[in-house]
């Protein structure tokens, strides 16, 4: 994974490395962009991710469905998270830090590392009923999908009015 901001066309918004590091860790979802399954368009769509603090994200989703369409047509995606925001109407602008990833996706993966990907998306988003959590994923592990996204790049910008 190379952090970068060299494209990003506002050099004077760049948010560090530390910075884009923590919102990619903290974010609460972020949105993934494909090429349709066509090719003739795009498609986004927002989605609950987790971080292996390494280089890759994981997603869940249905083992059939546009997502996988996309993907089987291209597997090179990007992927936005969103951090802080402070809309200041008095001033026509708006606060934000955000950070675009890169990215190679893999699906059909091995059934260690899918269930590896939903013990860390249940301790991200259900902390407090992780057992439980584990249970359902087990139960519903037939029937999920798991996506793994490579970070080939990733950039920040920011507009501080913190």
């Amino acid at each position: 994974m190379e952090f970068t901001n060299e494209q990003v066309r506002r050099q004077d918004r760049l948010l560090d490395e530390k910075r884009a590091l923590e919102i990619l860790k903290e974010g609460e979802y972020g949105i993934l962009s494909m090429q349709t399954e066509d090719g003739k368009g795009a498609y986004g769509i927002p989605l609950n991710y987790v971080w292996d603090r390494g280089n890759s994200i994981y997603i869940h989703c249905a083992p059939v469905g546009r997502k996988l369409k996309c993907l089987e047509a291209c597997e090179n995606v990007s992927f936005c998270v969103v951090g802080r925001t402070n809309p200041v109407p008095e001033r026509f602008t708006t606060g934000y830090e955000s950070i675009v990833l890169r990215c190679v996706a893999h699906y059909s993966l091995h059934e260690a590392e899918r269930m590896s990907a939903l013990s860390w998306l249940v301790s991200k988003y259900c902390p407090n009923n992780k057992i439980q959590g584990m249970e359902n994923a087990e139960k519903s592990f037939h029937r999920t999908e798991i996506i793994r996204l490579d970070i080939q790049e990733i950039s920040g910008k920011m507009k501080n009015l913190f």
